[in-house]
């Protein structure tokens, strides 16, 4: 769990050399916010650097965390930012698991909207 609450705070001041490392390069992100999912660091990390580029302020904050397993863990998650070019507000809520390899870097992370 506490993993997964280094990983969120990397995210809500964003770089991408810092949250790269989170990540096995090998990983996938599964999400409703990319509709469908992402392989590989890499991309990973391309996808994240766009979206933060659109909306620098979000933050989100981690209303719970639980274990559910060894080497995974649960998020339940809200965010809120503004999109650059609009100026309009974003919000979104949510569950987010986090499977992470032997290694302790992220395997899988599935997202679901609520």
């Amino acid at each position: 769990m506490a993993l997964v609450t280094r990983y969120h705070e990397a995210l809500n001041r964003y770089g991408a050399e810092e949250v790269q490392h989170y990540f096995a390069p090998t990983a996938r992100y599964v999400s409703p916010g990319i509709n469908g999912s992402i392989e590989c660091r890499d991309a990973i990390i391309a996808a994240f650097s766009a979206y933060f580029a659109e909306h620098p302020d979000q933050h989100s904050v981690d209303d719970r965390i639980e274990a559910i397993g060894p080497n995974a863990a649960r998020s339940h998650w809200r965010l809120k930012a503004t999109s650059k070019s609009t100026g309009l507000p974003y919000e979104r809520q949510g569950i987010e698991t986090v499977t992470f390899d032997a290694s302790g870097r992220i395997a899988l992370v599935e997202v679901e909207d609520r």
